[in-house]
């Protein structure tokens, strides 16, 4: 089969590899019929490629039709379509069951020190093979695949995979109420739909920030007040002055480890990844090498005793914190890899709705043949020709 395979930073390639086998009586094989490039996938593409090996299989973000199930699997068949998460997990630990499914103990990573196994993503979550290619083995097959009808197209469902919960989470962790007010910093996939999420739950202003033209009228034309960075002096003041001098009451941070505006973080960064696999892995975990200029904005533009929730993936381990205007501030934080089955109860009936109230139709940019994944890593990167979001279709 066709599979995506990560070879070296900024380098990937649409290799023929074996196709997966059931290895467990919890294992499924679905055939993949379409998978999302994330965010995410770019981390591995620019900066933790101390943790890949040449080959390895990228994405987490598929879904397609059931082909095999093992003998412990009874919820999903051969022909159902579904869903895959991100998340590896059991549903039944301790940790699931109190909605942690990212913390899950049955894969839980403990020699490296990490929470539950990812699909696709580096030594550090399992080594899994991910779901940009053909055919995609799913572990804990009993209880992860969302099963979903053939009501809609592909882009109407796949981002239950991953968009959709991580910004219902983020949201949901920011605090955002009826009447209240919240900022989005970073509008790529998940942060446009944190925004049209913090409107459905009711937020009278939602703000955006970004400094891509193409970003900032994708959220402008769902309802948000959008704020480019790079035609302002200060955003904070901008916010201020949106919110009686405030603040707003909650923030969304959907940027992460990769934000513009940190030139000193992001040649540690470059060097990092330079370095031999060991020795970048150690400094990945234990240096500050992380770009902090969105974190910074989250910090100034949210209001006094107001709440912040963190989407964007941090990868440093002494990064430079202003512990004390947190704390002058008191500062509500919040963060962590999306529980992805916590959220499907919530969020389907939204999907469902006829009305499209989070305008699912309208966040996929480009849908594009597997085999132009290396195109499509490096446009995505870049911010080329509207990019906001590419879905890979798998022999289409």
């Amino acid at each position: 089969m066709k599979a995506v395979t990560w070879q070296a930073p900024k380098k990937v390639q649409v290799d023929e590899v074996p196709e997966p086998r059931l290895q467990e009586p919890t294992d499924a094989i679905v055939r993949i019929t379409s998978s999302g490039l994330c965010g995410s996938d770019l981390h591995l593409y620019n900066v933790l490629g101390m943790f890949l090996e040449p080959g390895d299989i990228l994405g987490h973000e598929p879904m397609g039709i059931v082909e095999d199930i093992g003998p412990g699997v009874n919820h999903i068949k051969p022909g159902d379509r579904v869903v895959i998460p991100f998340n590896v997990s059991c549903g039944s630990c301790w940790m699931c069951r109190r909605g942690l499914m990212s913390q899950c103990e049955t894969t839980q990573m403990t020699d490296q020190g990490k929470g539950g196994q990812l699909l696709g993503y580096t030594s550090l979550y399992g080594s899994i093979p991910g779901g940009q290619a053909e055919y995609l083995r799913v572990p804990q097959a009993h209880f992860g695949p969302i099963k979903v009808p053939p009501t809609h197209p592909d882009e109407h469902y796949l981002f239950l995979s991953d968009v959709l919960p991580t910004a219902w989470q983020g949201v949901a962790y920011a605090d955002v109420t009826e009447g209240g007010t919240c900022t989005v910093i970073g509008l790529g996939p998940v942060g446009q739909m944190a925004a049209r999420i913090a409107k459905h739950f009711g937020a009278r202003l939602v703000i955006g920030v970004d400094r891509v033209p193409e970003r900032l009228e994708m959220a402008r034309r769902n309802g948000i007040v959008t704020i480019n960075s790079d035609e302002v002096d200060d955003v904070g003041d901008v916010v201020r002055d949106l919110t009686d001098g405030r603040g707003t009451d909650s923030v969304v941070e959907a940027v992460g480890m990769e934000a513009h505006g940190a030139p000193v973080q992001e040649l540690a960064q470059k060097a990092t990844r330079l370095l031999p696999d060991k020795l970048g892995q150690r400094a990945a975990e234990t240096v500050g090498v992380d770009r902090m200029a969105a974190l910074t904005m989250s910090f100034d533009v949210v209001r006094r005793g107001g709440v912040i929730s963190l989407l964007g993936v941090y990868g440093g381990q002494a990064d430079p914190f202003p512990m004390m205007d947190l704390f002058d501030k008191q500062i509500d934080l919040r963060m962590g890899q999306a529980n992805v089955k916590r959220w499907i109860d919530d969020i389907l009936p939204v999907l469902e709705r006829v009305d499209d109230p989070l305008g699912v139709a309208d966040l996929t940019t480009h849908q594009m043949p597997l085999e132009e994944a290396p195109h499509a890593y490096d446009m995505f990167e870049k911010k080329q020709d509207g990019c906001i979001k590419v879905v890979l279709k798998p022999g289409g």
